[in-house]
């Protein structure tokens, strides 16, 4: 087989941080291909972080069904990348249309076309997990594509999983008036954050009407003349129209010809990558950003990794530093996280500090009339630095934004006890945890 042109770096899946790489290096004078099988612009802009805060938006102003959708699709460009490609060509990328799979060192094959390549970047994202649950394959099923892109708006909704997705799907369909049940085997919300966070949650949700299954797992499906019956492991049964599956995501990594250039992977987990976001390999320079990576599973994170990637792809040497990557759950109130969190501080063993303070204590919340919410501040005690945080209120997403700052920074305690913030508002409740790690450090 003939090969139609050598490029100075191929860029595998055209999500959030294969754009930004392939067109920074297309910048720089590179001659450089992006491939993709799907859309241009990826997971984030047209089925998952673009539709569903524009769902959760269109919710908290009390729009219609029809409105929301209607603005969900005109964010999302209706789910077409011809505008995005035809930007990216202007830049000097060559879009390659259809899947790639690289043949060996230097060579990929795309849609039987073959190419040779300098530089390989992997952006090849994630894929949602199904269980193996009996009869789950033969029943109708949505993963998040499904529930962010179509108009239909089910009666009775079953959400699998209480993570970050299905907490957001949860509340923005039975914001619209769906009857939704959550299944949630690990007995809570969010599992990985702090406990009060998804309490917090869990009473938003409840009192939208959200029926939560809580410590029970789903232990098999059928059909029934008015819908779906499904039966879960504690005995107790739930009736539903659609299934939401919400159970996680695991890296796309199969079937991409790694092995030919000495690549480990192994199903379920991210291609191995160092500090500087490349992937260690026999042949070729090869290097990885965003959720194939397994690292860190958000579209900022992506952007993180594909700015390493490219800064070191020209000749500049970057590692990378995720101690203040911010987690973030946009229903309201939102709930966010960054740094470490109690449950890993206990796997890492470290001398955890933590202080906390009720939204309810703020003149903030007495204005906004909704006194909903917490802060938590975690600190080393060791090392006498914060290491994390955690909040459930109102915009937390953007109040937080200081403590990750400061966590990155590795900001003195005697600093940030010093800092003034504006009244009213909701970013005051760090200063009395942080007074009183201050004092206990």
């Amino acid at each position: 087989m003939s090969q139609n042109h050598h490029y100075d770096a191929v860029v595998l899946g055209g999500g959030t941080a294969g754009e930004l790489v392939a067109t920074g290096l297309a910048r720089a004078g590179r001659d450089v291909a992006l491939v993709e099988n799907r859309l241009v612009g990826g997971e984030s802009r047209y089925f998952a972080c673009v539709p569903s805060k524009s769902l959760l938006l269109s919710a908290r102003r009390g729009e219609t069904w029809e409105m929301a959708v209607a603005r969900r699709d005109a964010l999302t460009g209706y789910r077409a990348d011809e505008r995005i490609v035809a930007r990216m060509a202007e830049e000097g990328v060559t879009v390659l249309r259809g899947r790639g799979q690289v043949t060996g060192p230097g060579r990929i094959e795309v849609d039987g076309a073959a190419h040779g390549f300098g530089d390989l970047v992997l952006c090849t994202g994630s894929e949602p997990v199904i269980p193996p649950v009996d009869g789950l394959a033969d029943v109708p099923l949505w993963t998040s594509d499904g529930a962010l892109s179509v108009p239909d708006l089910p009666r009775r909704l079953v959400v699998l999983g209480g993570g970050p997705v299905g907490c957001e799907l949860a509340q923005v369909y039975a914001a619209f008036g769906s009857q939704v049940s959550v299944v949630e085997a690990s007995g809570r919300l969010l599992t990985a954050e702090a406990p009060f966070a998804g309490e917090v949650l869990a009473d938003a949700l409840r009192r939208m009407g959200v029926d939560l299954r809580l410590g029970a797992d789903l232990s098999h499906v059928e059909r029934k003349e008015s819908g779906l019956r499904l039966w879960l492991s504690d005995g107790g049964t739930l009736d539903a129209d659609r299934i939401l599956v919400a159970a996680g995501r695991r890296p796309r990594v199969e079937g991409l010809g790694l092995e030919t250039l000495g690549v480990a992977t192994s199903p379920g987990h991210g291609v191995p990558v160092d500090e500087t976001c490349r992937v260690p390999s026999t042949s070729g320079d090869v290097w990885a950003a965003g959720d194939v990576t397994g690292v860190a599973r958000t579209t900022h994170a992506a952007r993180y990794q594909a700015r390493l990637v490219l800064a070191n792809l020209l000749g500049e040497h970057r590692a990378a530093d995720y101690r203040a990557i911010p987690r973030v759950v946009y229903t309201t109130p939102t709930v966010y996280a960054v740094g470490i969190a109690p449950k890993q501080a206990e796997e890492l063993g470290i001398d955890l500090l933590t202080a906390g303070y009720d939204l309810a204590a703020t003149a903030r919340a007495a204005v906004e009339a909704d006194e909903r919410g917490r802060v938590e501040l975690y600190a080393d005690r060791s090392r006498g630095l914060l290491i994390g945080a955690a909040a459930a209120g109102l915009y937390a997403e953007e109040w937080m934004s200081e403590v990750a700052l400061a966590i990155r920074a590795e900001t003195p305690l005697s600093v940030l006890t010093d800092v003034v913030h504006a009244f009213p508002t909701y970013g005051e409740s760090v200063e009395a945890p942080l007074r009183e790690l201050a004092g206990r450090l």
